[in-house]
This record gives structure tokens, sequence and C-alpha cells, in this order.
């Protein structure tokens, strides 16, 4: 499961632009997974839901 997240995170974010600073890594990769990564990335594994989504529904 982690590797597959790795593999996500270059591929969407990490190899898609020249980093100047690691703040600047920092900062996108807590945005990453803050504003995109949870809230709204939908997921297979989860029958195609946001892993909120799920949450929500699981409760």
């Amino acid at each position: 499961m982690t590797e597959s997240f790795l593999k996500t995170l270059k591929a969407e974010l990490l190899w898609r632009q020249a980093w100047m600073t690691c703040q600047e890594v920092e900062w996108a990769l807590t945005s990453y997974i803050n504003d995109f990564y949870n809230p709204q990335r939908l997921h297979s594994a989860l029958q195609w839901r946001s892993p909120l989504d799920h949450e929500r529904n699981a409760a």
C-alpha cells in the first residue's frame, strides 16, 4: 500500500516540476495530501470513492 502511494505521489506531483528548495517540496507534499489526495482523489480500492467519503459512509 505504501509503495503504491509513493508511486502515485511521485507521478502526480514530484516528477512534474523542478523544485528549488526543500521548503517548496514540504509545502507541496502537505498540500497534495491534505487538499487533494485525501478529500478528492478517487481510489480503486475504495470502490472509486475518496478516503473522506469512505470514512463518512463507514461511520
